[in-house]
């Protein structure tokens, strides 16, 4: 196929697609499927071999957001049975993480609801980062707490955080449509001041809230554009108890045509499948490790997630390799901080850590694009939607 080739030529060089291109990969059949997974899958091991990072998310405070994020069981509102905690401590905190760094994570993600961090949150994970890094050398710390306000970022690369994660979640023409108490433009000046202060920038998107193909090419390009190392690829988890619980618009195929385009414009950053990867992907995803290079090991933040062996038996079945806390996950000239050549896809103009597609829309009619067409949706799987019971929050062994 002639666009094929044509993507994996620019992905190889690092090219930015054109939207008509990145469109066309959405709109590829499900006979075609396994040649644009070929396709995507050369430029994913140009860059990043056969390499699969591990990550781990802690939930440091959950539920009781004001914040009212249609697709997030938090959400304000929310009557999603989720477990509420308020802020874990330290020590909590880094008995938690150290399961997931013994189940191969390399990077923790230290997420909590809410608007944004005060200062005295600042102060508390900054804590927790203290005592994470204490107790796993080498370990890296992201941290997703929501809007920052100036200085934080500054503080938090101070305590010896690594990364920042906030998403944009969906395009621009479709925001206004998931959330009211915050816009687009706040969540993009949270990911430009985390870059600003030396954080690794991860900010990613949720499918699967009713958007078109157009609105998904938005987002991505978008994402591109502010030059974020991670891009986590979320897909909704419909949560009883929130306004998106009836949207059951993926099915494993769509999911792994969208990881594709995702790979073709941005083909040497770190892409993640995050939350809802075992409700949609199913038994495709191994599949899925052939676009993205980056997974959540074990549970997300209020769901489960499959075994964390079975994750690790599905990377070696697949093929890959789990990425050693010793490997450099970017390729040279950006984790060197090199954006190359002006056709490199260091951005346009210019880590996920948080897995929101299980957390806060309208009823699904999120922009003024067409919804996808029938065909596309899938039969809703509730059974596959588990509340999170264990790990951090409570005294259950965290499954890592």
């Amino acid at each position: 196929m002639d666009l094929l080739n044509t993507l994996v030529d620019k992905g190889l060089r690092r090219e930015l697609p054109s939207r008509e291109e990145a469109l066309a990969v959405l709109a590829t059949s499900d006979d075609e499927l396994l040649d644009v997974v070929a396709a995507a899958g050369k430029v994913r091991r140009q860059w990043f071999g056969r390499r699969v990072k591990l990550n781990y998310l802690v939930n440091l405070k959950s539920g009781l957001c004001p914040e009212d994020c249609s697709y997030c069981s938090q959400r304000l509102g929310s009557k999603a049975e989720i477990l509420k905690y308020t802020w874990l401590k330290p020590d909590e905190a880094s008995k938690a993480a150290a399961a997931g760094v013994a189940g191969g994570a390399k990077r923790v993600c230290l997420v909590a609801s809410g608007r944004g961090p005060t200062d005295r949150d600042v102060d508390r994970v900054s804590e927790t980062i203290g005592a994470i890094k204490e107790q796993n050398e080498g370990v890296e710390v992201c941290a997703c707490l929501g809007l920052l306000s100036d200085g934080q970022a500054e503080r938090l690369r101070g305590a010896g955080a690594d990364a920042y994660n906030h998403n944009l979640n969906t395009s621009e023409a479709t925001y206004a449509g998931i959330t009211k108490t915050h816009t687009y433009a706040d969540r993009v000046d949270t990911v430009q001041k985390a870059h600003a202060a030396g954080l690794s920038a991860c900010s990613g998107l949720i499918a699967g809230m009713g958007e078109s193909d157009e609105d998904l090419v938005d987002v991505v390009y978008a994402l591109r554009e502010l030059d974020p190392d991670s891009v986590p690829v979320n897909f909704l988890i419909p949560f009883e108890g929130t306004p998106l619980a009836k949207e059951w618009n993926l099915t494993p195929q769509r999911c792994l045509r969208i990881l594709a385009m995702v790979r073709f414009v941005c083909p040497d950053v770190e892409v993640r499948i995050a939350g809802g990867r075992e409700v949609h992907l199913r038994s495709m995803q191994p599949l899925a490790l052939h676009l993205a290079n980056s997974i959540f090991l074990g549970d997300y933040l209020t769901s489960e997630g499959q075994a964390g062996k079975a994750d690790l038996d599905m990377i070696a079945d697949a093929g890959f390799e789990v990425e050693g806390a010793g490997q450099v996950t970017l390729p040279e000239h950006r984790a060197g901080g090199v954006c190359g050549s002006e056709a490199a896809a260091c951005g346009s103009a210019a880590d996920a850590c948080g897995s929101a597609a299980e957390a806060c829309g309208s009823g699904g009619a999120c922009g003024s694009h067409a919804a996808p067409e029938p065909a596309e949706a899938s039969e809703a799987r509730t059974d596959l939607v588990a509340v999170r019971r264990r790990g951090a929050g409570t005294d259950l062994a965290p499954n890592a």
